[in-house]
């Protein structure tokens, strides 16, 4: 199964990466809201190919950037960047053998949330989290959990709609996670198939003060 996997996504991650849907009159997400974190074109492991394998990469909400790979068993990384064309969005978690994070000292967890960023505004108990079957997202094979679609007649990547990710960061804080785009400029639509990638647009938003309430509007 792990390697149909990776020859059917590797066919579909070749092809056009759309944002939400297929239409030329797509309006790009207004991101900024004024709390969140918005990261534009976050560079994977640009200029490889699924023959020659993608290096994961590590990322902390606390400082906004990449954290070197020597910190892999520690809680410096919130979310890693694995598998092919880093489109594997995973926790870092201590004690799932699943996780990138096993083994190490992180505390996360991740429930798929099947709602608008905006609407999510608070995190779900410790027991749920502990509950989650989920230590990452990709493509979504019809498992409701993944970030993004791929569409055997079209040949279309398409992120999915209202699809948010709440988290417990590393640290045991929590957060809530939009996956926007692999493409360089997160365009609206992708036209070229030779468009740079991976290059990852997302946003977050970290409730610092250890409570549940993960309203990011005023």
């Amino acid at each position: 199964m792990k390697y149909n996997y990776i020859k059917t996504l590797s066919i579909a991650l070749a092809a056009v990466l759309m944002i939400s849907s297929c239409t030329k009159d797509e309006v790009k997400p207004q991101l900024q809201d004024g709390k969140s974190t918005v990261v534009n074109d976050l560079p994977g492991d640009v200029g490889k190919t699924v023959s020659t394998g993608f290096k994961t990469f590590y990322f902390s909400f606390a400082t906004n950037a990449k954290v070197d790979s020597t910190q892999k068993l520690t809680s410096q990384w919130d979310i890693a960047f694995a598998k092919e064309y880093n489109s594997y969005v995973s926790i870092n978690n201590a004690t799932n053998d699943a996780s990138f994070g096993f083994g190490g000292t992180g505390k996360g967890g991740m429930i798929a949330a099947n709602k608008a960023y905006d609407q999510v505004t608070q995190a779900p108990s410790d027991d749920d989290f502990n509950k989650s079957a989920i230590t990452a997202a990709g493509w979504d094979s019809g498992n409701g959990n993944g970030w993004y679609f791929y569409d055997l007649k079209t040949h279309f990547a398409i992120p999915v709609k209202n699809r948010t990710y709440v988290l417990r960061t590393a640290d045991g804080k929590y957060a809530k996670l939009e996956m926007v785009s692999m493409y360089k400029g997160a365009p609206a639509v992708v036209t070229d198939l030779n468009w740079p990638a991976p290059y990852f647009t997302f946003r977050y938003y970290v409730q610092q003060d250890g409570s549940r309430n993960l309203s990011t509007k005023d």
